[in-house]
């Protein structure tokens, strides 16, 4: 029978800690440092594969770091593990050193590979549209914090040289990132000062070639009572200072081109999404707009879990059972140790869901109101119907692969 090698692999940012071991924890070698470059990770594809037994190395997932060195030993045919950083985290409290050091992390990852030798999972990768639009749904998520900051800072701009001007302009979203009225107005009309300086006719006459220039519908109205605004208004910032215009001028041009950028993932996700089988199946559930759909198919990935319920729990909002003795816990929270993105991303459909009833197929929407009707809150409620539509979200993703196949 050949002996176990556990190769745990410390990965941090351009350089990993190895250490070896064999069981019964007895160190092949002592823990060493490799780059992330082509030379020095093929020495160590060429040390562990002079390793006498069979072979496992695990490392955690780190965000990214881990990516380089796992497909590396991945491609040179390797057994690779790569664990959840939670887990690693819980193996480690069972020790009573609490020191943390790279070549300790490389140790403890080499002796959770020993005690956990059979439950041990391969890692795989198969670069594939899913792979892809999980690095868009990413970057999505980047730049949607980032636009959401920019408008804030327009807004409080706006409060010190168009004070009132943002809450009579904010209208109803638009379907595009890049286009928000108040932001488009403040980039053209950035001061008070310069509204009264036009004069009321002449300040209409400007205001409606702008909303003709920019697609939004003028309204005589609407231009009399900015031009109000702006004479009772008392701007903090006055124009005699050349850095008023530039501020607004940056602040809104930061929102136009992270919108634009929106807009592009958006259209390329969407390109993805369209080519896989269960697209069009997906898109015809409840609450699942043209946004949503390919926003929830790109934080889920390949759906081929083992059963609805490992898909429920990677969303973490599953409620684990709490039970010892003879009590049971009855008040159980949702784990939220699944992916956060998705979480997010099932509850706004939920919320679309809920706002936009469906004519047909109303088992998730009627979960819904019937949970709230026992009492639930209205989050506690959409929680509960996003776990049910996840399942059967899995079942009909399943059907569709199982017939292909």
């Amino acid at each position: 029978m050949k002996q176990i090698v556990s190769v745990g692999i410390d990965v941090s940012k351009g350089k990993s800690t190895v250490c070896a071991m064999i069981h019964p924890n007895t160190i092949i070698k002592e823990s060493f440092e490799v780059l992330h470059t082509v030379e020095e990770m093929s020495m160590l594809a060429d040390y562990i594969g002079s390793l006498d037994g069979e072979i496992r190395i695990v490392m955690e997932s780190t965000g990214h770091y881990h990516l380089p060195v796992a497909q590396f030993l991945y491609q040179k045919g390797f057994f690779v593990c790569v664990e959840n950083a939670y887990i690693i985290r819980q193996f480690s409290r069972i020790m009573l050193h609490g020191a943390k050091t790279d070549p300790l992390d490389a140790k403890k990852l080499a002796k959770y590979g020993l005690a956990y030798w059979s439950e041990l999972k391969p890692y795989k990768f198969h670069p594939s549209c899913y792979t892809e639009l999980s690095l868009l749904s990413k970057q999505y998520q980047t730049y949607i914090k980032l636009l959401i900051a920019a408008k804030q800072n327009v807004i409080h701009l706006m409060d010190e040289m168009l004070p009132g001007f943002k809450e009579a302009l904010d209208t109803a979203s638009s379907v595009q990132f890049s286009k928000v009225k108040y932001v488009d107005f403040a980039k053209e009309f950035y001061h008070v000062d310069m509204i009264k300086s036009m004069g009321k006719e002449i300040f209409r006459e400007n205001y409606k070639q702008w909303c003709k220039e920019k697609g939004y519908r003028f309204q005589s109205e609407k231009a009399d009572e900015l031009f109000h605004l702006a004479e009772d208004g008392i701007p903090t910032l006055p124009t005699e200072f050349p850095s008023t215009r530039l501020c607004m001028e940056v602040a809104t041009e930061q929102v136009s081109q992270l919108g634009y950028a929106l807009e592009q993932i958006l259209s390329q996700m969407q390109n993805l999404a369209k080519t896989l089988p269960e697209y069009q199946t997906i898109r015809q559930m409840g609450g699942m707009g043209e946004k949503l759909c390919v926003r929830f198919i790109a934080d889920i990935g390949d759906v081929r879990f083992h059963n609805g319920k490992a898909l429920v729990a990677y969303a973490g909002i599953d409620a684990p059972p709490y039970q010892s003795g003879q009590y049971t816990g009855t008040k159980r929270r949702i784990s939220k140790r699944g992916n956060s993105a998705l979480r997010k991303t099932g509850y706004e459909v939920m919320k679309s869901l809920k706002s936009h009833p469906p004519k047909t197929d109303t088992r998730v929407y009627d979960f819904i109101i019937k949970k709230e009707n026992e009492g639930k809150s209205k989050k506690q409620a959409k929680i509960a119907g996003l776990n049910k539509f996840l399942q059967i979200y899995y079942a009909r993703v399943m059907e569709i692969y199982k017939n292909i196949v």
